[in-house]
Parts: structure tokens; sequence; C-alpha cells
């Protein structure tokens, strides 16, 4: 069993994010999902490894880059048991607008 857990809306993201880029090549799409779950695996193993963005919501949710693919964020309750992967977001969107 995962130690995290993602949100419906979370599903959505890594579904939208996977299509976009399969569209050019799915391979690259499937390493950009598997580094999307590399990253949620850490993030249990450290949940306050991300970070506190008070001016993007305020939410009592951390941040984390995707590595290698720095254009990727893991929004992430780390108080919730298991983790709570809250959205997957491409840095360039309109943070403040998709998080309440």
């Amino acid at each position: 069993m995962s130690s995290y857990l993602f949100t419906p809306q979370s599903i959505a993201d890594l579904f939208d994010i996977w299509s976009f880029i399969a569209q050019d090549n799915s391979v690259a799409a499937d390493r950009v999902e598997d580094a999307v779950f590399r990253a949620c695996d850490f993030l249990t193993a450290s949940p306050l490894a991300g970070r506190v963005r008070k001016e993007l919501t305020s939410l009592p949710v951390r941040f984390w880059v995707v590595q290698p693919y720095s254009n990727y964020l893991i929004v992430y309750d780390p108080q919730k048991k298991p983790l709570q992967i809250i959205r997957i977001l491409h840095s360039a969107r309109n943070l403040p607008a998709l998080l309440p």
C-alpha cells in the first residue's frame, strides 16, 4: 500500500500533464510521470522537505519541485496520513488562482 494518496484533482492534473506531453512523445510523458511518483515516494519519507508558499495559498500545504523536471510542482499536505497529494501543476500556471 502506498504511503501517499492522490486527490481526484491531482489525478486529473497528472493525466493532463501526461496527455499533453504524450501528444509529442509518450516516452517523455512516461519519464515525467515516473519522476512525479519518485518525488511522492521521497516526500513520504521527508514530508517537511517542501516549501511553504504563503504568497500562493493560505492552505497548510507545501510545494515540491519535481526533479529533473523543475517546471512541475507537487502541492501536498504533509500533515495528512497518508501524505495527501493535492495538485500537480506546471509552475507557469496562475498558481494562486488554482489553489483556494
